[in-house]
Formats: structure tokens, sequence, C-alpha cells
């Protein structure tokens, strides 16, 4: 068996924690920020985890053994 690559664009996005858990970042910060309150914008800066659906799609992305 060849060695799985890791998806380059997706390792530039996702972060995992040492417990193995896989962070993102959020959404809906890049423009149109006026109408957004300071508090929005203030928590659309935090990372988040990866929702359970998700996790096998982007650990296949990332290289990582499910």
């Amino acid at each position: 068996m060849p060695k799985v690559k890791t998806n380059r664009a997706a390792a530039k996005r996702f972060k995992v924690s040492p417990s193995g858990k896989i962070k993102r970042g959020r959404a809906y910060k890049s423009h149109i920020l006026t109408k957004k309150t300071t508090k929005q914008k203030r928590n659309l800066t935090k990372r988040v985890l990866v929702s359970d659906a998700d996790m096998g799609l982007v650990k296949n992305l990332l290289g990582i053994g499910k």
C-alpha cells in the first residue's frame, strides 16, 4: 500500500488537538462586518470542534486513520 497523502487545503484549515479532536475556524468573518455586533465578530474568531457527522471526512482528508 502506498502512503496516504494529506490534503494540503484541509491541513491549512483544521488543527488536531493533543487529545485527537479536530478544531476548525468559523465562517462569516471575512466581509460585511458593519452590521455584525462586536460580540458576534469576537465569537466568530474562536475555533470550534468539527461535528461528529463530518469527523470521518476530515480525518480522511488529513490522512488520519479511522
